[in-house]
C-alpha cells in the first residue's frame, strides 16, 4: 500500500496535522519512535510546568481541561496528548524509528518496522531532537555528576555539594530555582536575564500577548523580527527571588573546563559537585537523504513548512510562521495551512 501521507513524529505537531488529515479522504499514518503517546512529556523533570496557562495550551479541536488561569503540569500534557490521539482515532504506529527517507517515484521511508511508501511526507519531529552539551564537558572529572536537563528529574539525583546549571532559558530557570531550595546553586547564562510576570491584572500575560497581536505576529513582520531576535524571557519571578536572596548565584557564560574546575567568560572558575546542562537541543536530519532541502548547517530550507520538493513538508519548527509555531498553542495553525496546501497540490 502506498499511503497518501506519512507523518514522521507523533508529538504535538504530528497529532495536530493528524487532526486535519482525519477530516480528509487521504490515507495516512503517523510514525513515532516512542513507546507511548505523550512519552516525551512524561520523561521531563518532575516539577515541570508550562509557562502558558491551560487556556493557551490546547491543540485544535480539543480543549485542555483545567482551570484556565492555572499552568498545566507535564503529566497533564502527557495525558492530554493521549486523550487527543484517542478522541480523534488517529492512526499512530509507535516504536517505529525512521532510518532514512528518500524519494524516487514516491517517497520511501526505511524504518525499524520495515519500508513504507508514501506520496507525501510531513516531518513533524519538532526542534527537541538530540540533547546538546558543549564538548568541553568531556574535560570534567568523572567525579562530577553531569546531566542534561532532559535527563534531570529532581534534586534527589544529585550528589552532595553545590550545583551549576548551565543555560538561562525557562527550563534552566525552573530547575535552578527548584534545586536552590535545598542547596547552593550557580546559574551560568550567556546574556542578561529578562523576567516577565506570568500574570498582569489577574490575567495571564499570554492573554495580553493575544489581545495585542503578539501571538499572531508573522515571522516576517517588524514585530515578529523584533521578538525573534531577542532572547526568550523568563516567565515568573521564582528564580529572580532566589537570586535576590542569594540562593542562586549568577555566573557568565561557561567557556571551558579542566577536571574539577569550570571556567567562565569573566576569567573566574568554580568547583561544583553537579552540573546540569540546560543547553537545549540540536537537530539531526542525517536520515533525510534529500540534501537539497537542508542548508549548510543541516537545517530545513522551507517557507512556512513548504519545501522545494513536491510533497515534502516540515511542521513544528521554531518560528515556522510565528513565535508559537513550536508550541501547543500555535502549532495547529501551521498544521492546517500545510494540509490545505497539500490538498490543493493533490
Amino acid at each position: 500500500m502506498i499511503y497518501d501521507v506519512i507523518v514522521i513524529g507523533g508529538g504535538q505537531a504530528g497529532l495536530s496535522v493528524g487532526y486535519y488529515l482525519k477530516q480528509t479522504k487521504l490515507s495516512f499514518l503517523i510514525l513515532d519512535k516512542g513507546s507511548a503517546v505523550g512519552e516525551s512529556w512524561k520523561n521531563r523533570y518532575d516539577s515541570l510546568t508550562l509557562f502558558t496557562p491551560h487556556s493557551y495550551s490546547s491543540l485544535p479541536g480539543l480543549l485542555l481541561n483545567g482551570e484556565e488561569k492555572q499552568y498545566p503540569t507535564k503529566e497533564e500534557i502527557s495525558d492530554y496528548l493521549k486523550l487527543y490521539a484517542n478522541t480523534f482515532s488517529l492512526p499512530i504506529q509507535l516504536n517505529t524509528s525512521v532510518l532514512n527517507l528518500d524519494k524516487k517515484d514516491h517517497f520511501i521511508l526505511n524504518t525499524t518496522k520495515g519500508e513504507y511508501p508514501s506520496r507525501n511526507v510531513i516531518v513533524a519531529i519538532g526542534p527537541f531532537q538530540e540533547p546538546f552539551i558543549p564538548e568541553f564537558s568531556q574535560l570534567l572529572s568523572e567525579n562530577i555528576l553531569q546531566l542534561h536537563s532532559s535527563k534531570y528529574k529532581n534534586p534527589n539525583q544529585l550528589k552532595r555539594g553545590d550545583t551549576l546549571v548551565v543555560g538561562g532559558g525557562n527550563s534552566g530557570a525552573q530547575i535552578a530555582a527548584e534545586i536552590s531550595m535545598e542547596r547552593k546553586v550557580y546559574l551560568s547564562v550567556g546574556q542578561q536575564l529578562k523576567f516577565l510576570p506570568q500574570n498582569i491584572a489577574n490575567r495571564s500575560i499570554f492573554w495580553w500577548f493575544d489581545k495585542l497581536g503578539v501571538l499572531k505576529a508573522n515571522v516576517h513582520s517588524k514585530v515578529g523580527q523584533f521578538i525573534k531576535n531577542k532572547p526568550d524571557p523568563i516567565f515568573g519571578f521564582e528564580l529572580k527571588s532566589q537570586v535576590t536572596n542569594g540562593r542562586v548565584v549568577l555566573k557568565p557564560r561557561a567557556i571551558s573546563a579542566n577536571k574539577n574546575d569550570i571556567f567562565f567568560y569573566d576569567n573566574t572558575r568554580l568547583k561544583v559537585s553537579n552540573v546540569i546542562w540546560s543547553t537545549g537541543f540540536k537537530s539531526d536530519y542525517s536520515w533525510l537523504k534529500i540534501p537539497e532541502v537542508l542548508d549548510e548547517k543541516g537545517l530545513p530550507i522551507h517557507q512556512r513548512g513548504l519545501t522545494s520538493i513536491n510533497g515534502l513538508y516540515f511542521l513544528g519548527l521554531p518560528w515556522q510562521s510565528r513565535r508559537g509555531s513550536a508550541l501547543l498553542q500555535g502549532v495547529g495553525t501551521d498544521a492546517k495551512y500545510i494540509v490545505e496546501k497539500l490538498l490543493r497540490d493533490e
